[in-house]
């Protein structure tokens, strides 16, 4: 794949063949319509497993929003932006510490820009070397085993055994609201419209501090950026442990981020300027404090991607808001159609998606599949990340299910401190019945990574004694589960020194540091 990839730098162009240039199976296993992480992992599962698989995108490029517009852009411009201030730095050189005094919108496109290019060659190259019949066009539903490819004015129809619906989403924008993608942008056009990059604000308002809103904030924050989060939630993100959310909290404010929970927009005005000049968008609040910044990040939401499809007319059950229903297998209510990813709703994340269309397909061609959806883990790329997989402290309350925890820092490690993570935590959570562990949550530098470790002991059944009789490298992050174990038994049995909740912990320890 590399030589392929390297000799010729437009692969990432090819990305599907025009439907008019096809020869047209007599019929096909499997139609796969949209080609992010469930489309395309169906698609591939289905052929490697000998299927006849069409795939198709409505869009001139693989990779669905995920690739393109979502979570693969938004985690490089992470990335940028977390090496260009210097972030992961600070902790030693400094709050005032920069790698770049003026980071401008330029910096970080092209680096966002070059993975997406690469990981879309890459899609391309698995979907052709497995023999996956990629076309262009719009894909609607004509019957429960006929799939209409809508290009121009024209139409094409296939017919297969079964069909897959995996569309995903698409940003939420109330018609009400006069967005100029200038001043008024969604996540889709965070850096402009039409690839022309805009300035980079001097000031920000995000509306919605759900996984997009609060990633994009926290970059904000990151690059100086005086930023304002709303959210009408009084708890945003309640899935998320409250003390690891606390924390991330904790270190938005400590960025010079007003966070405003519990309060809803009511009005939103884009000033009209004179040609050349800044704009300014002004935000009235349902509480009546009206803000102001010279940017507004609408994040409230996304809407499934479902109006186009014909799901209607063929006898699809959606919800109210347009998501398909669907049951443990990712079957509709029509039999030989399924839906998979995040036009099907929570939890909305490329791994689960991705694992989700590879059950539909092994569903649709009667193979065995099994997974484990009791571990499932969350990554959410904030700065600090966060990641967690089990259930919260909140969950466990609310079951009445016996529990015991214990807590570490990135700093009571070797590793966290040459790091200089002042953030860096973890939560672990054990069962009293049989010490079985029930949840991992942790934030600051690695937790997405470091995770894995507990989501395998959940998987096979492991509990603390696994953490307390393990030989960790030394010096990793990893050393946390062996401390937070230790505290957990000693808090257990009353030998603990600090009991303190995990979030006052991290405040005592990044005071210590000032």
């Amino acid at each position: 794949m590399t030589d392929r990839l390297s000799q010729s730098s437009d692969f990432a162009s090819l990305d599907f063949v025009d439907v008019r240039s096809m020869q047209k199976e007599t019929q096909l296993d499997l139609i796969v319509i949209g080609s992010g992480p469930a489309g395309q992992k169906a698609a591939i599962f289905a052929a490697k497993a000998g299927a006849r698989v069409a795939l198709v995108e409505r869009e001139p490029m693989a990779g669905g929003v995920c690739l393109n517009t979502g979570t693969i852009p938004s985690k490089s411009l992470r990335e940028a932006v977390m090496y260009l201030t210097g972030y992961r730095q600070r902790g030693y050189y400094g709050e005032k510490f920069r790698l770049k005094d003026k980071v401008s919108a330029g910096d970080l496109y092209d680096r966002t820009n070059h993975v997406i290019t690469l990981e879309r060659a890459a899609i391309n190259e698995q979907l052709i070397s497995n023999n996956v019949m990629s076309i262009i066009g719009r894909g609607v539903v004509r019957g429960p085993h006929e799939v209409g490819v809508v290009l121009g004015q024209q139409e094409f129809t296939y017919k297969a055994n079964r069909i897959l619906i995996a569309v995903g989403t698409k940003t939420r924008r109330p018609s009400d609201l006069a967005f100029d993608d200038d001043n008024l942008f969604d996540s889709d056009r965070v850096f402009g419209r039409d690839n022309e990059l805009r300035p980079l604000p001097d000031s920000m308002i995000v509306l919605g501090a759900g996984v997009i809103g609060i990633e994009y904030c926290t970059m904000f924050a990151a690059l100086d950026v005086p930023t304002i989060l709303v959210d009408p939630r009084p708890v945003p993100m309640g899935f998320i442990d409250s003390d690891i959310a606390e924390i991330l909290y904790d270190s938005l404010r400590k960025s010079g981020c007003r966070l405003i929970f519990g309060q809803n927009y009511k009005k939103i005005d884009v000033l009209e300027t004179a040609k050349g000049a800044t704009g300014r968008v002004n935000v009235e609040l349902d509480g009546g404090e009206t803000i102001s910044a010279d940017a507004c990040l609408f994040a409230m939401g996304r809407t499934p991607a479902t109006a186009e499809l014909g799901l209607v007319e063929v006898g699809v059950v959606m919800d109210k808001r347009g998501y398909v229903i669907v049951d443990e297998k990712y079957r509709t209510s029509i039999p030989s159609i399924y839906a998979a990813g995040d036009v099907i709703g929570f939890p909305s994340l490329a791994s689960t998606s991705a694992e989700q269309g590879r059950v539909a397909a092994a569903d649709a061609l009667g193979l065995p599949f099994t997974t484990n959806e009791e571990s499932i883990p969350y990554g959410i790329y904030t700065i600090p990340e966060i990641s967690m997989v089990g259930k919260t402290e909140e969950k466990l309350k609310e079951e009445n299910e016996g529990y015991f925890i214990g807590t570490a820092l990135w700093r009571d490690t070797a590793r966290g401190k040459i790091l200089g993570d002042r953030t860096g935590a973890m939560k672990l959570i054990f069962a009293t019945s049989d010490n079985r562990l029930l949840g991992v949550h942790c934030i600051g530098e690695g937790a997405t990574e470091i995770l894995h470790i507990g989501q395998a002991v959940m998987h096979f059944g492991g509990g603390v004694d696994y953490f307390l009789e393990t030989v960790f490298n030394y010096p990793t992050l990893a050393e946390a589960y062996k401390i937070a174990a230790h505290n957990a038994v000693n808090r257990l049995h009353g030998r603990a020194r600090h009991v303190a909740p995990l979030v006052e912990q991290v405040r005592e320890a990044a005071f210590a540091d000032t």
